[in-house]
């Protein structure tokens, strides 16, 4: 599968960005940011795949590859960052060699990586007593949103921030919304998250059921799908769940991850997430079953 699909951006006017973190999410989304007229500069924990990323999109001065975050954000107006966790964010944000040591005064960071609220608030104050800004920004749509272009982007922070971050960013995204203040974003991801692993475990047990059953599960899912039932979860991991594949897609250690967020989160504000709590012990077994890096779709493995 090539890395970035072609779309067609929306006219904007070049600015000069950095892009920190080069996985399966980060590598096309900056691509798209350099196919869009962008000038970017890159960092990646491991060099050679930022030098990767600009031989294949660099060019001219699209794009560069910098050895630090501080060196990556020399006078860029916007930084754009998509890294594992909270102590990912904070090592390519915080110290001598972090970005916040290298942006320019008004300069914005804008993190796509899903962390938790805390340590959103933590960067954004951080931000602040530099005369920079912080926007927190988890994206929904997996790789392949990033490869097509075609992420939901759920924001928090300031509005003058959050309009800066917006454009450059539209490359990569079809919508891109603030919800609120510092951590509003992050919280608005953990909403994402609790939605959609309580429809696949409800689409895991009614494949399992209609199999058991000895019912074509292809043909109940097509014509289920043009009625309630349906749902993103159902077109387009249905049919994967019935022939039993899960070499894809987001795996069952992030989402592990992010609802480890959740929890945390639900456990500080006093929110009640039952199933939540019940699915994350399923995704448990999962792991144990050796399906650590298999799609989240892979719950219906528990029960076959």
């Amino acid at each position: 599968m090539p890395s970035l699909n072609p779309r067609t951006y929306e006219s904007t006017p070049s600015r000069k960005v950095a892009f920190l973190g080069l996985g399966v999410m980060g590598y096309p989304m900056a691509g798209h940011l350099a196919r869009a007229g962008h000038q970017v500069t890159v960092y990646n924990r491991t060099l050679s795949k930022a030098q990767a990323w600009v031989q294949e999109f660099g060019g001219t001065a699209a794009g560069t590859a910098a050895a630090t975050p501080r060196e990556a954000v020399a006078g860029a107006d916007i930084v754009y960052a998509c890294v594992g966790n909270d102590e990912d964010l904070r090592s390519v944000v915080l110290g001598l060699d972090g970005a916040l040591a290298g942006m320019k005064t008004g300069a914005v960071f804008t993190d796509h990586t899903t962390a938790s609220a805390e340590v959103a608030r933590e960067l954004y104050a951080a931000a602040r007593e530099r005369k920079l800004h912080f926007v927190d920004a988890p994206v929904s749509g997996g790789q392949a949103g990033a490869q097509n272009g075609m992420l939901t982007v759920m924001c928090g922070g300031d509005l003058a921030a959050f309009d800066t971050a917006k454009p450059p960013a539209m490359a990569y995204s079809r919508a891109f919304t603030r919800i609120g203040d510092s951590g509003a974003g992050q919280l608005a991801k953990m909403v994402n998250q609790v939605c959609c692993i309580g429809v696949i475990q409800g689409l895991a047990e009614a494949v399992a059921f209609g199999q058991q059953a000895g019912l074509d599960m292809n043909l109940v899912l097509e014509v289920i799908g043009k009625g309630a039932a349906q749902s993103w979860q159902m077109d387009n991991r249905g049919k994967t769940m019935v022939a039993d594949q899960f070499d894809f897609g987001f795996a069952v250690d992030w989402m592990r991850k992010d609802l480890g967020l959740v929890l945390d989160e639900a456990r500080r504000n006093g929110a009640r997430l039952p199933v939540t709590a019940l699915v994350d012990q399923f995704y448990g077994d999962v792991q144990e079953m050796g399906g650590g890096r298999w799609d989240t779709s892979s719950l219906v493995r528990r029960l076959r």
